[in-house]
C-alpha cells in the first residue's frame, strides 16, 4: 500500500511540476472567461492598429491585411478580428476608464480554433495614453526549438500573455499586478495596448517575457492573417469619467446587442450640437449617413428603420473632430 501511495504522490508532483499556470478553457482550474459572462460590464469603444509584418524575416511579403480596427470594438464574436502581424499592435480605448477592483479587471479575446494553437501577445496599460506599462508576462515554453507554423503551445506554460485561450474565451488580467508603478494610475486606465509577441526564437527577431525567456509561439505565419488575431477587450471593472466641455457625447450604446426588432441606438448630449451618424456593414457599405442638429439630452434612434439584414455592423457618432464607434450584431 505504501508503495502505491508513493507512486501516486510522484504522479501528482510530476503533474504539478508541468502545470505551472492555469489550464485551457473547460478544464478545472482554468481562468478563461466566456464572452457571455455576466462579469463583463463594457467593451472597448475605440481602436487604433499598427500593422506588423506577415513574416518579420521576409518584409517583402508586406504587412497583414485581415480585418480592421472596427473588428476589435464591442463584444467578442470569434469571427470579426484584426490580425496584428509580427510585432504589430492595437491600442484600445473605452467609454469609461478601466479600474482596479477585486480580482480580474479586464480580459483580451483572440480567435484560436484549437486549445493548443496559441498565438500570443503582450498586454500594456496606460492612464494617460502616452506612457504604457507591460504586464509581467511569463512563457515557460522551451525556447531552443522553434514552435512551427501550426505547432502547439501548452497553456499551462503561459501567464499574463493574451491568446492563452480559444475563441470566445478571454484571457483575464488583474491590475493588482501593476500596483506602485510611477506614472500609472491603476484606478484610471484609459488605454490598453495588445502587442504581438512575434514568437521567433531566432535572436534577430525574438521577444522576451518579464523573466528574460524568449516567447516561443507558432512562427513563421507568412499569411495576411499573421500573428495575434484580436477579437475584443472586455471590461470587468470600470470607473466613471467626469463630463467636461470636450465630452459632449455620453452614454453611447446600442441596446440590446445583438439587436432584435426593437433595438435602438442611444446617446446623451450634454449640450446642443451638430451630430454625424453613420452605420456601416463589415464590408464597408454605408447603411446610414446623416447629419443632425440635436438638442441636449437623451437621443434615441430606432435601428429597425434601417431594415438591416443579419450580420455585424459598425455605428459611428461624430461631433467635429471627435468620433465614437461601436460594433453591434443583428441576429434577425
Amino acid at each position: 500500500m505504501k508503495h502505491w501511495i508513493l507512486i501516486f504522490a510522484a504522479i501528482l508532483l510530476g503533474y504539478s511540476a508541468k502545470s505551472q499556470f492555469a489550464p485551457p478553457s473547460g478544464v478545472p482550474g482554468t481562468t478563461a472567461i466566456h464572452k457571455d459572462s455576466s462579469v463583463f460590464v463594457a467593451w472597448a469603444t475605440g481602436c487604433t492598429v499598427n500593422r506588423g509584418w506577415q513574416d518579420i524575416s521576409t518584409p517583402s511579403l508586406g504587412l497583414t491585411t485581415i480585418g480592421d480596427s472596427s473588428n476589435a470594438i464591442g463584444i467578442a464574436d470569434g469571427v470579426g478580428i484584426v490580425s496584428l502581424g509580427d510585432g504589430g499592435s492595437a491600442t484600445l480605448t473605452f467609454a469609461n476608464p478601466v479600474t482596479n477592483g477585486p480580482g480580474w479587471d479586464f480580459a483580451v479575446f483572440e480567435n484560436s480554433f484549437l486549445q493548443t494553437f496559441l498565438e500570443l501577445a503582450f498586454v500594456e496599460v496606460s492612464s494617460d495614453g502616452v506612457n504604457f506599462f507591460r504586464f509581467p508576462s511569463v512563457s515557460l515554453t522551451q525556447d531552443t526549438v522553434q514552435v512551427g507554423t501550426f505547432g502547439s503551445v501548452d497553456a499551462t506554460k503561459i501567464s499574463n500573455l493574451a491568446g492563452k485561450y480559444v475563441a470566445l474565451y478571454g484571457t483575464p488580467f488583474d491590475l493588482d499586478d501593476m500596483l506602485n508603478i510611477p506614472g500609472l494610475d491603476v484606478m484610471h486606465i484609459t488605454h490598453i495596448r495588445v502587442v504581438d509577441v512575434v514568437g521567433s526564437v531566432d535572436d534577430l527577431y525574438a521577444t522576451y517575457d518579464s523573466q528574460g525567456h524568449k516567447v516561443n509561439d507558432p512562427w513563421p505565419t507568412p499569411f495576411p492573417s499573421s500573428g495575434f488575431d484580436l477579437d475584443a477587450v472586455g471590461v470587468i471593472h470600470q470607473g466613471v469619467t467626469a463630463v467636461s466641455e470636450h465630452q459632449n457625447i455620453n452614454q453611447f450604446m446600442v441596446y440590446p446587442n445583438p439587436v432584435n426588432s426593437s433595438g435602438y441606438l442611444r446617446y446623451r448630449l450634454e449640450k446642443a450640437s451638430n451630430i454625424g451618424l453613420k452605420v456601416l456593414s463589415v464590408d464597408g457599405s454605408v447603411m446610414l449617413d446623416e447629419h443632425l442638429y440635436q438638442q441636449a439630452g437623451i437621443q434615441s434612434y430606432p435601428l429597425n428603420k434601417l431594415k438591416l439584414s443579419k450580420g455585424i455592423y459598425l455605428v459611428q457618432l461624430s461631433e467635429g473632430n471627435s468620433l465614437c464607434s461601436l460594433k453591434f450584431v443583428v441576429n434577425e
